[in-house]
């Protein structure tokens, strides 16, 4: 009996294979941030957690605990243009935002349908299909627009058994941003799932719009956690932000499924409004940090002649195109070969060019470092 991943190749690639026999190389691929000297403040998580263990009480709740999602609503309502959440009927906590994912697919899809996602983006949404049998169908974004969704794309794609569109706003790893309002959506009137875990990290723009906000009429369940905006992976917390679109058609069996599920621990759930009243300032120094890093390895990149380099809109990856008439695995290989790591684009799904992709989580030096070794390398590549 074939299981959940069907046909998908999941054996070790040549990339893996050499790296596992290497040491020694730089690592500029590393996003965790609790390997790369982002920590939250400890002593704000013990003040977080103190509440907990001094009236210890199971009481479960389908959509998680109201103070938490009282802070998650305060959030959105300071966001610009700000998001008008009820967080008696407008949030839910999740584990993780791969948690969330999981419960929108199974409410909103059956076996045979559709979703469509971009074409380009981080390799979770095509297992996450294989899980409920359902057909992804993968939307190219516009290289020549920056990344950009391509509205026509949209409407070709889309059937009678679509039932959902996913919007990675800011981009993972292209980090474009949707800025205005796309109409193709509401002509297409299916739910939006938009995962905006990189909201906190503008960079080529001054801040990131909740999709939600520029389009409050349409069904969108908004996505984030503590992840990447308070660099806290371990500490696994998500929430789903609903409009009332949304909560009219789909909030009492979301509600009924979180019921189900009650994956969020009722510590983390407690500590959260102290995370985020007290987070703001860690929150700040993350995305000082970041910007710091993509100033640097944006300069260094475009002084290597075998890149094409565009400034991502927000996040902290930068997606790159390489020049180099070789297939990407090849380049990839040979700068193992060299000692630095660097992510082919094909991990990310295909795109009509050649492309690299770098993380700018890495600590400062070793990214410096790793992008002049990378480009260095990259000039004598043989012709």
């Amino acid at each position: 009996m074939t299981g959940f991943l069907g046909d998908a190749d999941i054996s070790v690639n040549r990339i893996e294979a050499l790296r596992a026999r290497l040491s020694g190389y730089i690592d500029l691929t590393s996003a965790n941030p609790t390997t790369q000297g982002q920590h939250f403040p400890a002593d704000i998580l013990a003040r977080a957690a103190a509440p907990y263990w001094q009236t210890r009480r199971y009481a479960p709740d389908a959509r998680g605990l109201l103070p938490a999602r009282q802070a998650v609503a305060a959030y959105y309502a300071q966001r610009q243009p700000a998001l008008l959440c009820d967080p008696e009927q407008d949030i839910f906590l999740t584990a993780s935002t791969s948690e969330a994912y999981v419960l929108l697919f199974g409410l909103l899809a059956n076996a045979g349908d559709n979703i469509l996602a971009p074409a380009v983006s981080y390799p979770l949404f095509e297992y996450l299909a294989a899980l409920f049998q359902l057909e992804l169908r993968t939307y190219p974004l516009d290289e020549a627009r920056g990344w950009r969704i391509d509205p026509w794309q949209l409407g070709r794609l889309s059937d009678e058994r679509t039932r959902a569109v996913l919007v990675v706003s800011p981009h993972n790893p292209t980090g474009a941003v949707v800025r205005s309002a796309l109409p193709v959506l509401q002509w297409m009137d299916v739910p939006v799932i938009c995962d905006e875990v990189f909201a906190e990290f503008p960079y080529a723009i001054e801040n990131v719009p909740p999709l939600a906000a520029l389009m409050p009429n349409l069904p969108i369940f908004t996505l984030n956690g503590l992840s990447k905006m308070y660099a806290l992976p371990d500490m696994k917390l998500g929430w789903i932000a609903l409009t009332q679109a949304a909560r009219e058609r789909y909030g009492e069996r979301l509600a009924v499924m979180n019921d189900t599920l009650l994956g969020a621990s009722g510590l983390i759930q407690t500590m959260l409004p102290t995370l985020m009243a007290e987070g703001g300032s860690f929150v700040a120094q993350q995305r000082a940090s970041i910007r710091a890093n993509l100033d640097a390895a944006l300069a260094l990149l475009r002084a290597c002649a075998q890149l094409r380099v565009r400034a991502p809109d927000a996040g902290y990856y930068v997606f790159m195109e390489c020049l180099i008439d070789a297939d990407e695995e090849t380049v990839v290989l040979y700068l193992l070969e060299n000692g630095v790591l660097v992510y082919p684009g094909y991990f990310f799904g295909e795109t009509r060019g050649r492309y690299l992709a770098i993380s700018c989580l890495v600590a400062h030096d070793v990214l410096v470092a790793g992008i002049r070794q990378m480009c260095a390398a990259l000039a004598r590549y043989p012709a």
